[in-house]
């Protein structure tokens, strides 16, 4: 990690962010939480990053265990970046982060997430409470590329590349998906408009559309507050 300013504080938070408080390097594990990447890929998620910031990123965050590089089995046989377990630690600091951002002044010109930051975004907003009513495997796909979300043990899971066997598959275009996720557009709205699309028997197609949409219960679902107090 020679060449980096370091803060010089034992502090836990210091420490951290002597490894991960560069410009693009919390990103960079952003876009590996889902699953492994190419350089390529990697590059076309960072918008803004050049080709020298990323590789001496993805550098770093490899000397300091975050990240490694390995090659895939055929018949893919190609190089992709994905993170250690020290790595995959960050993400319910990432989380945090994007639901605290989420708070913040917009002030970039983009106003469309990007397809990981989407999946993250979900995530983020998922609501334990409502387990009950919305677990199931689901299939996510936007703009043509799938991701797997399962819920279950109080959890969401969420993969990169197509789910085995969904209880229902969402389609979307970003564009779309960003407004729903943000609270700009209900997912009914969204359906009737044509940009969302949900394929499965009526019951999962609406935990379906509850997950996307944070404040929305599936009918018929009961929270774990309800329990206590109905």
């Amino acid at each position: 990690m020679s060449g980096q300013r370091l803060y010089g504080d034992p502090c836990g938070v210091a420490r951290s962010l002597d490894v991960i408080g560069d410009r693009w390097a919390l990103l960079v594990v952003r876009d590996l939480l889902l699953g492994p990447k190419r350089f390529n890929d990697l590059l076309d998620g960072l918008v803004g990053a050049s080709p020298n910031v990323v590789t001496q990123r993805l550098s770093e965050l490899t000397d300091a265990g975050v990240i490694r590089r390995r090659k895939l089995p055929a018949p893919a046989e190609v190089w992709v970046y994905e993170l250690t377990q020290r790595g995959r630690d960050l993400e319910p600091v990432l989380l945090a982060l994007g639901r605290w951002g989420s708070d913040a002044p917009h002030r970039s010109r983009r106003r469309v997430l990007g397809h990981d930051s989407l999946v993250l975004s979900v995530k983020a907003s998922f609501d334990a409470g409502r387990v009950a009513g919305l677990a199931g495997h689901y299939e996510l796909w936007i703009d043509g590329e799938a991701f797997g979300l399962s819920v279950g043990d109080g959890r969401l899971e969420a993969t990169r590349g197509p789910a085995a066997h969904p209880d229902a598959v969402i389609r979307a275009d970003a564009k779309t998906l960003t407004a729903v996720v943000t609270g700009q557009l209900s997912a009914q709205a969204a359906r009737a408009a044509g940009g969302l699309a949900i394929e499965g028997p009526r019951r999962a197609a609406s935990r379906a559309a509850a997950l996307l949409t944070p404040g929305i219960r599936p009918a018929g679902a009961s929270t774990a507050r309800d329990r206590r107090t109905g």
